[in-house]
Formats: C-alpha cells, sequence, structure tokens
C-alpha cells in the first residue's frame, strides 16, 4: 500500500483534522478541506502512481491580501499585509532523474530540467517560466535542486488578486527547501527569489509585497527600504475580537492581459524619482513634489505626479495602520484604510482601466459598498494591484450577512468570501509520517 494512500486514509478518518484547523483558522471549512485533501490524492494516485513509493508530502502556500501600502513596494515603501486562508497545495513525491513534472488543475502540465533552465521564447507568462525562474533563482544563490512530481490544486484563483502567482512561486520554493536543502530556505530568501521569477521570467515587474506576505505568514508590517535586506515584522492583531470580518469580493474584472497597466504605475513614479536623481520614490517628499509641480507636469503628464503624491502619502498611512493595530485603536485603523481607498481611486488612479471606461467592475464594487456601509458599519477599498479583480471591506460581524448578501447579488453567488488571517507561510502540511509537525 502505497503512503499516499495511507495520508489519504488519516484525513478521511478525521485523524489530521486539528492539522487542518491549525493551517486553516475555519471550523466551517474543515469538511471542504478534507474533500479537497482527498480529492487532490486520488487525483495524484492517478497521474503519477508508478513513481509513488515512501515519498509522498503534501504542501501549501497561501494567497494574500494587501491591507496597506498599495503599490508601495516597488518604490522601496512599505505594506501591511497578510496571508490568507486560501491556498495552493501539491500532493509531491521526489525523483531522482533531474525532472520536475507538475500538473496543475485547471492550468495544465509543466516539464522542467533542473540542467537546462533556459527559459523559451513562448514560456513568458507561464507556469513553466515560475517553475524555472524559481529553479534558476535557488541555483544561482548556492542551494540544491532537483527532481519531483506534483499534482496542484489551488483555491486562490488566477485573476482574483489574491497573488495566485506568488503563493505558487512560494510553494515551488517550499517544496525545493524541504526536499533538497533540509528547510534551510527562509522565508525572506523564498519571497525574494520567488520575485525574481515572477519578474524575470514570467514578465510582470511586481514588487517584493506579493511573495512576502505569502512566504511569511500571519500579518506583516515589511519595510522595503533596503530591498536585498527588508525589514519584517510580524504584527498581532485579532479583528474578531473587535466585532469585524474580513470581506474580499471577486468583482469578476479579471487581471489577465493587464500587464501593460500594472508596468505602468512603476514606470511612471520611476520617472517623477529620476527628476529627482532617484530609482524609486522613497525618500521623496511632498513638498519636493510641489516645490517642482510645474515642470514634472509639462515633463512627465499629471497622472505620473499624481501616483508619485498617491505614493507618499500612502506610505504614511502604513506608519499610521501599524500604530492603530499596536495601541488597538480599531476605529484609526479604518479610518486609515478608508483613506488608502480614497487615494487608490483618485490618485493612483488603479480601479479601471481608461482604454476601457464602459466596464468597472471594481468601481461598481466599491460604490454599492459605500451604500451598503454608509451606516458607519464598515470601510471599503480596491484590493492588490487593482484595475480589476478583488474589493477588501472591513464590516462589522452583525453586517456581514447583508454586504455578502448584496456583493453576491451583483456580482453572482459566492463572490463575497469571508476570510481569516492565516498565521502559515509556505509549509510542508503533511509527509509520509501523516503529520506537519508545527500545525499537527
Amino acid at each position: 500500500m502505497s503512503y499516499s494512500h495511507i495520508i489519504k486514509e488519516r484525513i478521511k478518518s478525521g485523524e489530521l483534522t486539528s492539522t487542518l484547523l491549525d493551517i486553516y483558522a475555519d471550523e466551517s471549512l474543515i469538511e471542504y478541506q478534507i474533500k479537497r485533501y482527498v480529492g487532490a490524492i486520488e487525483e495524484y494516485e492517478r497521474l503519477f502512481e508508478e513513481n509513488d513509493g515512501l515519498q509522498t508530502k503534501i504542501f501549501s502556500a497561501p494567497g494574500r491580501v494587501e491591507i496597506g501600502g498599495n503599490h508601495t513596494d516597488h518604490q522601496h515603501g512599505e505594506v501591511l499585509a497578510a496571508a490568507i486562508n486560501l491556498d495552493a497545495i501539491a500532493i509531491t513525491s521526489k525523483t531522482d532523474d533531474g525532472m520536475i513534472r507538475i500538473i496543475s488543475e485547471g492550468v495544465g502540465e509543466s516539464i522542467a530540467d533542473v540542467n537546462n533552465l533556459k527559459q523559451e521564447d513562448n514560456e513568458t507568462g507561464s507556469m513553466s517560466a515560475l517553475v524555472k525562474g524559481v529553479l534558476l533563482g535557488l541555483k544561482q544563490r548556492g542551494y540544491n535542486i532537483g527532481g519531483f512530481n506534483a499534482y496542484v490544486t489551488s483555491d486562490v484563483n488566477i485573476g482574483s488578486g489574491l497573488s495566485s502567482s506568488a503563493a505558487f512561486e512560494v510553494l515551488i520554493c517550499t517544496i525545493i527547501s524541504h526536499l533538497y536543502n533540509d528547510d534551510k530556505i527562509d522565508s525572506i530568501t523564498t519571497a525574494i527569489i520567488s520575485q525574481y521569477a515572477e519578474n524575470k521570467f514570467f514578465g510582470k515587474p511586481c514588487g517584493l509585497m506579493d511573495q512576502m506576505a505569502c512566504s511569511v505568514g500571519n500579518l506583516v508590517h515589511v519595510d522595503f527600504a533596503d530591498v536585498n535586506n527588508p525589514v519584517v515584522e510580524k504584527v498581532d492583531f485579532d479583528l474578531n475580537s473587535y466585532g469585524y470580518s474580513l470581506c474580499i469580493t471577486d468583482t469578476k474584472g479579471s487581471h489577465a492581459n493587464l500587464t501593460d497597466e500594472y508596468a505602468a504605475v512603476p514606470d511612471e513614479m520611476k520617472k517623477i524619482a529620476s527628476y529627482f536623481n532617484k530609482e524609486v520614490l522613497a525618500g521623496i517628499s511632498f513638498e519636493d513634489i510641489i516645490n517642482n509641480i510645474r515642470e514634472l507636469r509639462e515633463k512627465y503628464g499629471d497622472r505620473a505626479v499624481l501616483r508619485a503624491i498617491h505614493f507618499i502619502t500612502e506610505n504614511n498611512r502604513v506608519k499610521d495602520e501599524v500604530t492603530a493595530l499596536k495601541n488597538k485603536d480599531i476605529d484609526t485603523f479604518l479610518n486609515t484604510v478608508e483613506k488608502s481607498g480614497d487615494s487608490s481611486f483618485k490618485y493612483l488612479q488603479n480601479v479601471y482601466v481608461n482604454s476601457d471606461v464602459t466596464h468597472q467592475n471594481v468601481s461598481i464594487g466599491l460604490a454599492a459598498s459605500d451604500v451598503i456601509l454608509s451606516d458607519g458599519s464598515g470601510v471599503a477599498r480596491v484590493h492588490g494591484g487593482g484595475f480589476a479583480g478583488t474589493i477588501q471591506a472591513f464590516v462589522k460581524n452583525e453586517r456581514v450577512k447583508d454586504y455578502s448578501k448584496e456583493m453576491d447579488e451583483i456580482f453572482g453567488d459566492g463572490s463575497c468570501r469571508i476570510l481569516k488571517i492565516r498565521k502559515y507561510g509556505g509549509i510542508n502540511v503533511i509527509n509520509e509520517k501523516g503529520y506537519y509537525n508545527g500545525a499537527g
């Protein structure tokens, strides 16, 4: 009998329920997670039965929510983000042939040879690009790499704004860390390598926030002033104890094919920075902008100036949010979240695409949220990269049901999800012994 079958039976029996509850932090999800894990193992057995042996392991990496710091990371600013209880999981077995074979539900198959990590022209934007990018990033830093088979399934949906690509990158790095490096690749290194894969191989010029939140876990405050040595601070905060829930609504506008829109944000910010002989906006003040605003507008355009103003003020808001959380001041925290959303809409201008003003899913979601929560029962803001995807709302517990119902009426059943903050980043969930030491 294979170990994958043994693990499957232990999950089905409820023996590992405490492990799943520790990871996913929501008792109402346990039945779903048991069914999900069992289904993933069965698909893995169908695909890789002949390679199973005694090495079956299960890995997980979470999606993330951005709470503060909208488009600040790529300018060496500060962010407040959290890992969430949606994740990508991989049923995995080590191989000795140097080949990596990944079959991902709904995405397809990726095959990589650890001895040939050259990126082909047609791989940009693909799963294969991310895999090769992570492997090369690890190899360049002196880590061991090797082969494995994996079946991957994820409920961090592509295009949802919850960092599906970062979750996948961190997942691959976590697998390699465990199988070939005795779990010695730390979470910050994992995040940096994952960003390298997305920037250089996948072709998306993202900052480091997504990968850092997915890799570190919990609620984290990150200062990217020195991007090679970011300062990471975990922030203790139990939202439920203040009577609020975190709601993420998928407005059904995909992030796919919006790379140019995302790329324009750091590009325009860096143009403003170049005026001051800097590569990024970190260290430039509002007064610097105002004192030179005529020439900046003439040289780079008004939107670039507005986006620079957003960065400067948003960076300060992150500090205010962290201080409020440490002081257990929920009112100041929520007020600052609302200001962050206003700035993203008005100055950063990442709520809809200017080339297609007839489709404004995020704008509709925010407008509806303003009306529904106008009695002071919560605040909402654009979430993540913007332009499409999701909105975020902090809603009083007694109003969550009403808010969720209204969002589902607009965007379809199941569009609004109530999320929990997950304390783990990338982890080995269950190994051949049938448990995860850190969560079982």
